[in-house]
C-alpha cells in the first residue's frame, strides 16, 4: 500500500480515537481515497484497512482498560451503537469500544459496500448493523 493510503487510514484511525470525526465522515473519507472497509480487533487493539486488490495495512490503536466480556450481549453492543449514531452526550470512541468489550464485542469489520458492519464475539457470535439511510 502507498504511503498516501497509509497516511490516510492512519489520521482515520487517529479522528476516531481523538473525537474530531464522526463515523460518517471517517466512512467517507476511506471510501474516497478507494477502501473498500476495515476490521477492528479489540483484542489485539489493532486496525486493518482493506483494499479491493487484496493489499492491507494494519495500525496499532488504543488498548482498552477493560476486559472483553466472555459472553456477547447483542442488546448492550446495539445500545453502544445506537449512542454513537446519535452522538449521544458525552460519546466518545473509546468510551463506545470499551462498551461493546463489555457486552462481549471482540470486534468488528466494516464493509462499505456491503453498508454494514458486523459485530462479533470470542464465540463467533455475531450482531450485524446496517449503515442508516
Amino acid at each position: 500500500m502507498d504511503h498516501h493510503k497509509k497516511s490516510v487510514a492512519k489520521a482515520c484511525l487517529k479522528s476516531a480515537e481523538d473525537d474530531s470525526l464522526t463515523f460518517p465522515q471517517i466512512v467517507g473519507t476511506l471510501i474516497q481515497e478507494g477502501f473498500e472497509g476495515y476490521a477492528i480487533d479489540l483484542r489485539r487493539a489493532l486496525a486493518t484497512y482493506y483494499m479491493p486488490d487484496g493489499d492491507s495495512v494494519d495500525m496499532p490503536m488504543h488498548k482498552l482498560d477493560v476486559p472483553i466480556a466472555p459472553a456477547f450481549d447483542a442488546a448492550r453492543v446495539q445500545i453502544a451503537i445506537r449512542e454513537a449514531q446519535q452522538l449521544a452526550p458525552g460519546y466518545t470512541y473509546l468510551g463506545f469500544c470499551r462498551k461493546v468489550a463489555a457486552a462481549g464485542c471482540a470486534g468488528y469489520m466494516v464493509s462499505f459496500s456491503g453498508r454494514r458492519a458486523l459485530y462479533f464475539g470470542r464465540t463467533a457470535e455475531t450482531h450485524v448493523e446496517y449503515f442508516p439511510d
